[in-house]
């Protein structure tokens, strides 16, 4: 189980550094005091300065990784407590953590085509791991 628990902290911290491009983008694009200061402008949000589509793509990239991690986390440590088939549960968290990392990719980089199959491959892997525990 300890390949497992490896890519279920590699996905948190997969998901705490999707954010960084965004970020980043977003301190270039404000300049360093609106970004301290946290808003641009006194009409923002309604006036917000733009942004690129990489940029607008790595953001829902995260908000996306947000969205399915707790999932991922459920079933991984469901998996854990019913002492589950290691290597089963191994390979469904290390299918879920690469599948994301490719799918952050493709995303950003605006890939077309390969987004939605990829994602689909991460959430396949999510009802793998849990059908460990409930079946």
């Amino acid at each position: 189980m300890d390949s497992a628990l490896f890519y279920l902290a590699a996905s948190g911290m997969l998901c705490v550094l999707l954010w960084v491009p965004y970020i980043v983008n977003r301190l270039f694009v404000w300049g360093l005091p609106a970004f301290v200061s946290n808003y641009p402008s006194k009409q923002f949000p309604a006036e917000a300065p733009p942004i690129p589509l990489w940029a607008e793509r790595a953001k829902r990239t995260h908000l996306n990784m947000v969205e399915t991690l707790p999932a991922f986390v459920a079933v991984v440590l469901a998996a854990y407590l019913v002492d589950a088939d290691n290597s089963l549960v191994a390979t469904g968290a290390a299918v879920f953590f690469w599948a994301r990392v490719f799918h952050a990719s493709v995303y950003i980089l605006g890939v077309p085509y390969l987004r939605t199959p990829i994602y689909l491959v991460s959430w396949a892997a999510v009802l793998v791991l849990g059908a460990q525990v409930v079946l």
